[in-house]
């Protein structure tokens, strides 16, 4: 197949399936993960935009989908990638369980800057991703864009006595991030930019700001592994590759992401799989000894009907495929 071509509708609405998958702990608002499962010639894909995206943004999800379900994996450089836990906004005496679920993973990033909470308790919790990693542990902040400048910095100021690695997406624009990084630059924490990258008309255009000492990239919500490549190579900056609360099938194509990376300085954001209840395979890609292996993932056609979502929100995400489809049809004609 070549790189431009589309599928044909028919032919991914052949193997669509939609699951909806409860989570060990609330996260980004949800309680539960849906997903739409696909199965090209090249393995099982998933498109799972979150449900607020509109079908111009979630459109490039499917292009990633078909990507990796329909083409080739480019070469990798690695077979395993090591990667972070991930600690949501939870409350501090949570946080040893939480890492629990992360076995030999020597990086922890920490939810902070959420809407119903204050900034004491993105301390306390962060002491207590410190404490359980002890000193030789790597805490990273991500703060989703919900800081202004001057709470950015009151924030990093509070928390820079935990020695962060980075600091990601504290402020939600270009310019709020050039701010934030100008201000604190003296304090040697880094700042990582991910909606700025990957929510962005520009993907580049925080790179070519100034605005980042290194960017978070996803597959998915840049349209696939070939394209999240092309703006590694043209950044020129250091990269995380992440995933979006994904299956173990969309996580598998983040590994391949992260394993076609040329460098990977830093420990990615792929064990996710912790943090779902249930997944779609019997052999979950989750963390051992601190990363995760480079592989296509199997959906198990048993866990695809006991976590099938309803009728109602198995139409939903149909009519959103098929929505989406129409979008990338429109560009290619």
């Amino acid at each position: 197949m070549s790189d431009d071509a589309l599928p044909p509708l028919h032919d991914l609405l052949a193997t669509a399936r939609v699951v909806a998958l409860p989570l060990v702990t609330r996260f980004r608002g949800i309680d539960v993960r849906e997903a739409l499962l696909l199965e090209g010639p090249e393995g099982w894909t998933e498109f799972a935009p979150f449900a607020e995206y509109d079908d111009e943004e979630a459109s490039a999800w499917l292009a990633a989908a078909i990507d990796f379900g329909w083409r080739q994996t480019p070469a990798a450089h690695r077979d395993r990638i090591l990667v972070n836990a991930t600690v949501p906004a939870v409350d501090a005496d949570e946080v040893p369980a939480v890492l629990a679920r992360f076995p030999g993973c020597r990086t922890a990033k920490v939810k902070v800057a959420a809407g119903d909470q204050v900034l004491a308790q993105d301390v306390a919790r962060v002491r207590a991703v410190r404490e359980t990693l002890g000193p030789e542990g790597r805490v990273r902040l991500d703060a989703n864009g919900g800081w202004n400048v001057d709470e950015a910095e009151h924030a990093i100021h509070a928390l820079a006595e935990f020695d962060l690695e980075y600091v990601e997406q504290p402020c939600p624009s270009v310019e709020e991030l050039a701010e934030i990084r100008r201000r604190t630059k003296y304090m040697g924490i880094p700042i990582a930019a991910d909606e700025s990258v990957r929510r962005a008309e520009d993907p580049l255009a925080v790179a070519e700001a100034g605005a980042a000492d290194l960017l978070v990239i996803k597959a998915a919500p840049l349209g696939g592994i070939r394209r999240a490549l092309d703006v590694v190579r043209r950044a020129g900056l250091p990269v995380v590759v992440s995933s979006a609360l994904d299956t173990s099938v969309g996580l598998a194509m983040g590994a391949h992401l992260a394993a076609s990376v040329p460098e990977l300085e830093y420990d990615c954001g792929l064990g996710t799989a912790s943090l779902l209840a249930a997944d779609v395979t019997g052999h979950p890609l989750a963390p051992e000894e601190g990363s995760i292996a480079v592989r296509r993932v199997e959906a198990d056609a048993a866990l695809l009907d006991r976590y099938a979502a309803d009728a109602d929100r198995t139409a939903w995400w149909i009519a959103r495929l098929e929505r989406c489809h129409a979008v990338l049809a429109a560009r290619t004609s």
